[in-house]
């Protein structure tokens, strides 16, 4: 019988990993304040750390904690001191792919999950044993690998070792995402959590003897983005992932918002669970998936490498702009005395706009805005300074961890 894989959401932040659990998350993956590879997100103070894996646990969802840097000499001490507070709050995994890193691991939190990540650059089957042998119980594959790779690598290791993919999100240019471009050109390095993106920046050819002469490379009326990946996503494909052995699906982006979160969760648990329940829901439901999966903040969708190498068309993308359909208004905080609903406002909406509510059933109502008021009381017609905690009469039904939405056409 096939087993129903996990599906594992990012959170950058307190607020996102709620959002990811309420929104169907069977786990979730953070980052502390170091040796994970997302320095420009939010990432959990230790409070913050504690009261998520709390709040996960109590709803049935794992908590994977990120310390995938690959570690110079001057991080080891500071790690086993990281991993040695780790120990009272609980994580349900590491994920890693320092070997030294992994080593003090298994000294300090012998009884820890160990999940190895992308960064290890985990391309065969042996890779897979080696780190089986070590006591690891997860590897993620590099996201250079096929549906059939991937395939094979089911068949050559134990049934209980466990395969995490990658099947939502951006792609990185450089192999396994191990990139020496943006500590070359900026001094931060990607390696070490700390990437300024160079792959999406605009670039030209110059010839050595025509300084200052710039030559565009496969040129458009926007520039050039020679490095530039498009999204992965894969909500059109849960079959193939499933029968492909993959235990965990696995969604990028720590760096991403809540609506984001919300947004790729709701599709892909609804996706999973209907494929599960009955192949043929699952394919009536694939306009729904692809219309909502396309509600969230994204650059144009591939299937990246899944199917095999993709021809230049169908992974390289013109331009290094996301596109936004909808704008994150906020989330449900509760309800006030007289019944108006709580949020805390992320960007500016007014009394008359009609507003979506993602409820977390995977349904969506449209609701009025009536009226609004400021935390004392006093009536606004709209709110121009986000980051507020604002009263809002919606007319509708919303509840607590709802995420509220607007399509960018009727702002």
């Amino acid at each position: 019988m096939m087993r129903k894989p996990e599906l594992l959401l990012p959170a950058s932040c307190l607020e996102v990993l709620k959002t990811a659990v309420r929104y169907g998350a069977d786990a979730v993956y953070i980052g502390g304040e170091a040796f994970g590879l997302r320095a420009g997100a939010k990432n959990f103070t230790h409070s913050d750390m504690e009261e998520g894996i709390q709040y996960a646990h109590e709803r049935g969802v794992r908590v994977y904690v990120t310390a995938n840097i690959l570690a110079h000499n001057d991080d080891l001490p500071g790690v086993r001191a990281y991993f040695n507070e780790l120990k009272e709050m609980g994580p349900d995994a590491l994920i890693i792919s320092d070997p030294g890193v992994f080593m003090i691991a298994r000294e300090v939190l012998p009884d820890m999950d160990i999940h190895i990540s992308t960064q290890a650059n985990n391309t065969n089957y042996n890779t897979f044993l080696f780190w089986q042998r070590q006591g690891a119980k997860r590897v993620v594959t590099a996201r250079e690998l096929s549906l059939a790779e991937i395939r094979q690598i089911r068949e050559k290791i134990p049934r209980d070792f466990e395969i995490e993919t990658f099947v939502h999100g951006a792609m990185c240019i450089s192999y396994s995402g191990r990139c020496l471009l943006s500590a070359f050109m900026t001094g931060r390095d990607a390696n070490q959590g700390a990437c300024t993106h160079p792959c999406r920046w605009k670039y030209a050819l110059m010839e050595e003897k025509r300084p200052g002469e710039y030559f565009p490379v496969e040129e458009n009326e926007r520039g050039t983005y020679i490095f530039n990946s498009k999204d992965l996503c894969m909500v059109e494909h849960i079959p193939e992932l499933m029968e492909a052995g993959i235990d965990s699906f696995k969604v990028e982006g720590r760096m991403k918002t809540a609506l984001y979160v919300a947004t790729v969760a709701r599709v892909y648990r609804q996706a999973i669970d209907d494929y599960m329940k009955d192949p043929a829901l699952y394919e009536n439901n694939l306009p729904w998936y692809r219309e909502e999966i396309r509600k969230g903040t994204y650059r144009e969708y591939t299937t990246g490498f899944f199917f095999g190498k993709p021809d230049h068309d169908a992974q390289i993308y013109d331009n290094n702009t996301y596109i936004k359909n909808y704008t994150y208004l906020g989330m449900v905080q509760g309800q006030d005395e007289h019944g108006l609903y709580v949020i805390e406002q992320k960007n500016k909406f007014c009394v008359g706009d009609v507003i979506e509510i993602m409820k977390q059933d995977g349904r969506t109502l449209r609701a009025p805005v009536l009226a609004m008021a400021d935390e004392d009381g006093n009536p606004m017609d709209s709110c121009p300074h986000p980051r507020q905690m604002i009263h809002v009469n919606l007319n509708s039904q919303a509840e607590e961890g709802d995420i509220l939405r607007m399509p960018d056409q009727e702002k």
